[in-house]
């Protein structure tokens, strides 16, 4: 037989190391992707496709039960609803006001904590649509380039209410300090009455009294007008306070006058932000902030994970008392009934295992967003992007003690709201840079060095990469040229002969 012919037989011994998830951490990994508005869906789900899950009784809902039946007609329609939501707005900004004209009352729309410290639901419209609305109307109005550079900065600064919290000598020691902008607080005041010209009315205002004047101001002249100017300028404290008596002899005006004015007023709106959001966001994604950052004046922050209107889920009494009832006579089981506890075991197991799916995944969103908080607490402090640290997966992953792949799950399409805005998860993190020294630079920072550099430099004569690496080395970035053309490059710059 030819050689090429002979088959030979080899056994070979073969050493392989191999990891098997079981479905539970399978079903972990799944919800802990899943941002809020898509996990209550896959709940939704859930508890159509599995009848032994049910929704946990609160402690009051037979009195919520009791008080709905005590109610008749068919309800409101959605334009007495939306009226009814506004003016519930204003009051409750009129009710928060404190006595100082200076204070402007904190308003948290649909996000604001509730007593017992959960979060509701907060659907707001993605940020870019809020912030893109005023720059496209600034690019229409008239102004120079030091005025659209103030005004832009002033737009960053807006609140979601799109109400303006800063005082302008802090925008003016900001734009000083982080922009290298010397500007004047009459200077800022100046651009910030053309700001409070766009639409909607309200827009940058830097009080209540003064959002709600801005928007009587547009109206049309008429005696209506001026009794709202006068109500909201020289009785300001009776309007907050509701003392709608004192306010009509005030403005001595009869009964009716002083019925079509409250009705009036009550539809000015305490949030123009909020409004835009609602015109234009209606066509656009939607995001819904899975947690909720509170920084408070003394430095310290805070956050809670926003459950949204995913109910207290539990398994059906029902069905545990029917496998306690099959469990207890199984050795007199017909062939159906066995066929029936097997049933019933099987959707009672997938149950409860949905349900520690559930608490599993909030509480590893809680480790994660404390880490991140932890790590980067200067940026959440002050709102600077120039102040992120370095931070990567594997860091939040050795602090909370958790896998890498489960940082990267539990950080994807989430979405922070924080004092200073709302930001994906993701963009707390960055790479970093290491100098001789052992000092940890962030990319993030430096590009907006680089970015600042570039801005600023004389037209007529660009700097090369090599000058620029000089001026980071000046300002303490120490870093190599080849970098400094990779993050010009990555920040849309091209060479020096090109930026002429």
């Amino acid at each position: 037989m030819p050689q090429n012919q002979i088959q030979e037989q080899r056994l070979t011994q073969e050493q392989r190391l191999a990891q098997s998830i079981t479905q539970q951490q399978l079903l972990h990994a799944q919800l802990v992707e899943l941002p809020i508005t898509q996990l209550l869906e896959r709940v939704n789900t859930e508890m159509d496709d599995n009848p032994a899950i049910e929704v946990a009784p609160a402690a009051d809902d037979y009195a919520d039960a009791a008080a709905m039946s005590d109610g008749g007609g068919d309800g409101d329609s959605p334009d007495d609803y939306e009226r009814e939501e506004r003016q519930s707005a204003l009051d409750e900004a009129l009710e928060s006001i404190g006595r100082d004209d200076e204070e402007l009352p904190v308003y948290y729309g649909g996000n604001s904590q509730q007593d017992d410290g959960t979060a509701e639901q907060g659907v707001i419209a993605q940020s870019d649509s809020f912030y893109d609305q005023l720059l496209e109307q600034m690019a229409m109005a008239r102004l120079t380039e030091r005025e659209r550079y103030i005004m832009e900065y002033l737009i960053g600064s807006l609140d979601d209410d799109g109400l303006l919290r800063k005082s302008l000598s802090q925008l003016s020691d900001e734009l000083a300090i982080y922009h290298n902008l010397d500007v004047s607080t009459a200077e800022i005041e100046h651009v910030l009455k053309q700001l409070q010209q766009f639409d909607p009315a309200g827009i940058g205002a830097r009080s209540l009294q003064e959002c709600l004047l801005l928007q009587i101001a547009r109206r049309e002249p008429s005696r209506l007008k001026e009794l709202m100017q006068k109500a909201v300028e020289q009785c300001f404290e009776l309007f907050t306070k509701k003392h709608w008596k004192q306010l009509r002899s005030a403005l001595r005006i009869t009964d009716l006058q002083a019925e079509v004015l409250i009705r009036e007023l009550r539809k000015l709106n305490p949030k123009p932000g909020t409004s835009l959001g609602e015109t234009v966001g209606r066509s656009m994604q939607q995001i819904t902030p899975d947690f909720i950052v509170d920084t408070h004046d003394d430095g310290s922050v805070t956050f809670v994970l926003n459950h949204g209107d995913i109910p207290e889920l539990t398994v059906s009494q029902s069905f545990l008392d029917t496998l306690r009832d099959y469990q207890s006579g199984k050795e007199h089981m017909s062939r159906q009934m066995k066929e029936a506890l097997l049933y019933t075991k099987a959707k009672v197991d997938a149950a409860q295992n949905f349900i520690a799916a559930v608490r599993q995944r909030q509480h590893t969103l809680t480790v994660t967003m404390q880490a991140i908080i932890q790590w980067q607490h200067r940026f959440f402090e002050e709102g600077d992007e120039s102040l992120l640290r370095p931070m990567i997966l594997k860091d939040i992953a050795e602090r909370t003690g958790l896998d890498l792949s489960t940082i990267s799950r539990a950080s994807n399409s989430k979405y922070a709201q924080t004092r200073w805005g709302t930001f994906p998860l993701r963009f707390f993190f960055s790479d970093g840079l290491k100098t001789a020294e052992g000092e940890e630079l962030s990319t993030r920072e430096i590009k907006a060095v680089i970015r600042d550099i570039l801005e600023h430099e004389d037209k007529q004569k660009p700097l090369s990469d090599e000058m620029i690496t000089r001026m980071l080395d000046e300002r303490g970035f120490p870093i190599a040229r080849r970098t400094v053309s990779k993050y010009r490059e990555q920040l849309g710059f091209p060479i020096a002969r090109l930026r002429r």
